[in-house]
């Protein structure tokens, strides 16, 4: 296995991971109920995604407040 002739500087490993940098996720509003939602993420809250309901998403707990109320 080849090794490495001479060790990398600070400034040269920092200059390599100065790349390595996560975005913050941008996270927008459930046209439903307006809670906030992850982009291609069906609603945890309401349950829809593009204009449908889903409801696998949906909590149990909620499903029975809904049908009691």
């Amino acid at each position: 296995m080849a090794l490495p002739r001479r060790k990398h500087s600070k400034s040269r490993t920092r200059k390599k991971r100065a790349h390595k940098v996560t975005l913050a996720l941008s996270a927008s509003r459930c046209p439903q109920c307006q809670a906030p939602v992850l982009p291609h993420n069906a609603c945890g809250k309401c349950g829809h995604y593009k204009g449908r309901k889903v409801d696998h998403t949906v909590r149990e707990e909620e499903k029975k407040r809904e049908a009691a109320g």
